[in-house]
């Protein structure tokens, strides 16, 4: 292993969670930026744009009909062979089940084939450590997780380490952008139609709940934020372009406002992980909460670390630098290690 640390590590890294078909080869050491020698995303938003959310059983036969070709891609871009490889890092949860396994099991094909370690990776521990990849991020540091599954405040105090401040009690951030689209007729993915839609709208036009704001906790809650724009939007019968794009707005708003709310507890709250704020996820690529982010991690005095686009939703290239880190400090998975639905950072 000492041999290993005196010089970059090179990774390969699959992700199949969930419904983007994803591999990349990265090459770095912990604590200093790395680089990213290929990322190969093959999305399946055609695939489940008609049924207004992810299907698991074509996620996962999408996963298992493209995963060959986007590993083949990603080696060749990044001009590595196997051979040139330290390891082999895959998803093992959480995420859709299926998914995953194919994943998974392809990792621990190529582990066997190549001869190189396999490293299991907690899906969530990518977002978590992707700001480290692009930039210079000691720990701790404090997370604000948004995505379509999750929506965590968390300490991370190191590669595995993590302490959680707080989470959502109901809904996913994501998951409420997903639905409240579908409600206004927007289609899927939420996020981006939800954004595109609140340019042009009146975020005052509707009083939308904000719920916990102010609470001493650090948790969230959507779920009464979701339903207070069904009830609107019902209540209005017919909806112009004006009203839908008021709606989106509105809620957007309100979103910002407790996301806002929420992390400016964990910054205070949080000790010297305050000094920096990382947020990630998919719903990190949204403007206006990373604009409202700016503007409170200014006020505390915290640096904010958004990793670029690409690296919020999800990708390979989180997978294999996750890997990097734990396999840096000597760890490595068994050819068994399973596939798991729920896997969470922190203990439950």
């Amino acid at each position: 292993m000492r041999a290993i640390m005196d010089r970059p590590l090179t990774i390969l890294g699959l992700e199949t969670s969930c419904d983007e078909t994803a591999a990349a080869v990265v090459r770095g050491r912990p604590g200093a930026p790395g680089e990213i020698l290929s990322s190969v995303v093959w999305s399946q938003i055609r695939d489940h744009s008609p049924y207004g959310g992810v299907v698991p059983e074509i996620a996962a036969r999408a996963h298992l009909v493209t995963l060959d070709e986007v590993i083949a891609r990603a080696l060749a871009e990044s001009g590595c062979r196997l051979g040139d490889l330290d390891a082999i890092a895959a998803t093992a949860g959480p995420g859709l089940i299926g998914g995953v396994m194919v994943g998974l099991m392809a990792g621990k094909g190529l582990s066997v084939a190549s001869g190189k370690p396999l490293l299991a990776v907690n899906h969530l521990a990518g977002h978590a450590l992707s700001a480290r990849l692009v930039e210079q991020c000691d720990f701790p540091y404090l997370l604000l997780l948004v995505s379509g599954g999750h929506c965590q405040l968390l300490r991370v105090n190191g590669p595995t380490s993590y302490r959680l401040l707080g989470t959502t009690i109901d809904d996913a951030v994501g998951e409420a952008f997903d639905k409240v689209a579908i409600l206004l007729g927007l289609g899927f993915p939420g996020g981006p139609a939800i954004e595109r839609a609140a340019k042009t709208g009146n975020p005052r036009r509707f009083a939308f709940p904000r719920p916990l704001l102010d609470r001493p906790s650090c948790h969230f809650s959507f779920s009464g934020l979701k339903t207070a724009v069904r009830y609107q939007a019902d209540a209005m019968d017919t909806l112009s372009d004006d009203d839908v794009a008021d709606l989106a707005a509105s809620f957007q708003a309100a979103v910002v406002d407790i996301l806002k709310d929420r992390t400016a507890r964990a910054l205070r709250d949080s000790g010297a992980a305050g000094e920096r704020l990382v947020v990630a996820g998919g719903v990190a690529a949204n403007r206006a909460i990373r604009e409202a982010l700016a503007d409170l991690a200014s006020e505390a005095g915290a640096r904010l670390i958004v990793p670029p686009p690409t690296l919020c939703t999800d990708n390979g290239a989180m997978i294999a630098w996750a890997g990097l880190e734990r396999f840096a400090s000597g760890e490595s998975d068994p050819l068994d290690t399973p596939a798991r639905a729920r896997w969470p950072l922190v203990a439950e």
